[in-house]
């Protein structure tokens, strides 16, 4: 029996590894949806309530299983998907799109919902077409699923409604999946010089990024053959934390003072697998080297000094035998005591924990990770949610962290944990949402409830746009129309069809975080956290590290840490009081 456009795409999706379809169904996408309904389970059409949650939630699934599959109708569907699409663009998730249109008979007349797919998605994919004859639409698909898996990012399929619905041509491409994992590093003589760079400095800091993904074990082996203390991104905080002993924490906006200081205290800095973008926190005196697959991305942060094309596991594997153990480790013991004392600090902000409808999110964030599931997946809202996230919330070299952490956009947690959910069954799902984030698509939370999704969300509900207050009050402006007049989200999770726990006590939060993650289905978990929570604030943070110099490392060597300790402290009160 012959099979029409829409059976053929949802054969070749099957083929190509993808689960599910994430999706709002409508006159245009019908034809599939029905294809989906009888494809014998081998595919799912997930039904969300946006095609932003859709398309946020494919590509968590991607980041997590390599590839997945959203989908829009007509106008409205292509517009929503749009900003989920830019994020998993940017952070190279492979996702393929199908964006359904009208008739191709309409096409070019303004007709009702047409929108022109090819300049709406062509700055959030690697490959946007659209197919209008059946001979297209196979090609098309194969060539979307080649560029997803190689270029890691998008690639938008147009589908018009009427195409769906005619006789399939034969398939005369390959419906295999090809994914590119080539071996690459810098040539012989590259390494040679990038290793006597090292061998003749004597401060290294070693700054990994997610590119550091597969090379957890190349990156601990290089930083204690050369005493180099390890920084991270938030993005590449998972895969090294875990089992480093050199590890002195992020810097960036959501940082810490010692990674900062560290770099700053070098003469080498070897940046891996990162495009850390902001540029006020790299040093300008000190010899930088870059490595990463994308030659393009090499530079445009930094003044780098040597600059290398390769993945971080292949170009450390080959660079490692050109390294001789280095004996000298009195920079690496003073950047570690400094973190030491760093982190004591942070632990001040755990230890107190509070009062009655003002708990301290750091307490909150702090005991999750404490109870959380060693191999726990977590989803993190952009704003005060990263900042609780990246301090608090530990790698153990199984966990996993997703965010909008490139396109930085509010709302990501929850349809990104729906995403995770289902695509790791097996695995503990924790989203970090913020009042704000979680009341952008609360429609959602009915998507959670109808697949019986038994996520946790943990809302910390400080009744602000948080971040953004703090940004005003850094700028000198008064902070106005941040505060939010929330409604009691555990009676909305409850509207919802889920378990909905209001936790407004420092004594009800371990028990609350305990019941919600042995729970066996979906929880939300409101906690009204103190919106004077102070995360620090990126122009002040820049202008105190600026202060922590040379003449700290010394008193850090000479023993003298009470001195030490002063100066941290001060700055952290004059932040308090610029705040």
């Amino acid at each position: 029996m012959a099979k029409n456009v829409a059976e053929q795409l949802v054969e070749m999706l099957i083929a190509a590894g993808i689960k599910r379809i994430y999706a709002v169904t409508g006159d245009s996408l019908n034809e599939v949806n029905d294809a989906v309904r009888r494809s014998d389970n081998q595919i799912q059409w997930i039904h969300v309530r946006h095609e932003e949650a859709g398309a946020y939630a494919a590509a968590a699934e991607a980041e997590l299983l390599g590839i997945a599959c959203c989908a829009g109708s007509s106008g409205p569907g292509h517009v929503h998907l749009v900003n989920g699409l830019y994020d998993a663009h940017r952070s190279g998730a492979p996702v393929i799109a199908i964006a359904s249109t009208c008739a191709t008979h309409e096409f070019g007349t303004e007709y009702f919902q047409e929108t022109n797919t090819i300049k709406l998605f062509d700055d959030c994919s690697y490959y946007n077409q659209i197919a209008c004859t059946p001979a297209q639409l196979p090609r098309m698909l194969q060539a979307g699923i080649q560029y997803a898996l190689s270029k890691k990012g998008v690639s938008v399929i147009g589908l018009p409604g009427d195409l769906t619905k005619l006789d399939a041509e034969e398939i005369t491409t390959s419906i295999r999946n090809y994914p590119a994992e080539p071996i690459i590093r810098p040539s012989d003589p590259d390494l040679h010089t990038l290793a006597s760079l090292i061998n003749e400095s004597e401060k290294i800091t070693i700054y990994c990024g997610i590119g550091c993904a597969n090379a957890h074990d190349e990156v601990v082996e290089l930083s204690k053959r050369i005493n180099a203390p390890v920084g991270y991104s938030f993005r590449g905080k998972m895969y090294v934390q875990h089992d480093n002993p050199n590890e002195i924490g992020m810097t960036g906006l959501l940082g810490l003072p010692s990674a900062y200081h560290s770099m700053h205290e070098s003469d080498l800095l070897i940046l891996l697998g990162t495009d850390f973008p902001y540029e006020q926190f790299i040093p300008t005196d000190c010899k930088i080297v870059q490595i990463d697959t994308k030659a393009e991305r090499i530079g445009r942060r930094a003044r780098v000094d040597l600059g290398l094309c390769g993945k971080v596991e292949d170009t450390l594997q080959a660079l490692l035998p050109l390294i001789p153990q280095k004996t000298d480790d009195n920079f690496l013991q003073v950047q570690l005591k400094l973190y030491a004392h760093v982190k004591d600090n942070l632990q001040t902000y755990v230890n107190d924990r509070g009062t009655p409808g003002n708990i301290h999110p750091e307490f909150v964030a702090n005991t999750l990770d404490q109870l959380a599931d060693h191999n726990a997946i977590f989803t993190v809202d952009t704003g005060m949610c990263c900042v609780w996230g990246a301090r608090y919330i530990h790698g153990t070299g199984q966990r996993r962290m997703i965010g909008s952490f490139n396109h930085g956009s509010m709302a990501n947690a929850m349809p990104q944990a729906i995403g995770a959910a289902l695509a790791c069954p097996d695995r503990q799902v924790i989203a970090l949402a913020g009042d704000g984030g979680i009341s952008m698509l609360l429609g959602d939370l009915a998507t959670i409830a109808q697949y019986k999704l038994p996520i946790k969300i943990i809302v910390f509900n400080n009744r602000s746009l948080g971040m953004v207050k703090l940004e005003m009050e850094v700028m000198g402006l008064p902070d106005w129309q941040t505060d939010m007049h929330n409604p009691d989200f555990a009676l909305v999770a409850q509207a919802m069809g889920i378990r909905g726990i209001k936790v407004n006590d420092p004594d009800q939060v371990e028990q609350a975080l305990r019941d919600a993650l042995l729970y066996n289905g979906p929880v939300l978990l409101d906690v009204m956290t103190d919106p004077n929570a102070l995360a620090m604030p990126p122009k002040v943070e820049f202008q105190q590290m600026k202060g922590m110099s040379l003449a700290m490392s010394k008193l850090i060597l000479n023993g003298q840490m009470g001195e030490v300790w002063d100066t941290i402290k001060s700055n952290y009160k004059h932040i308090k009081e610029v705040l």
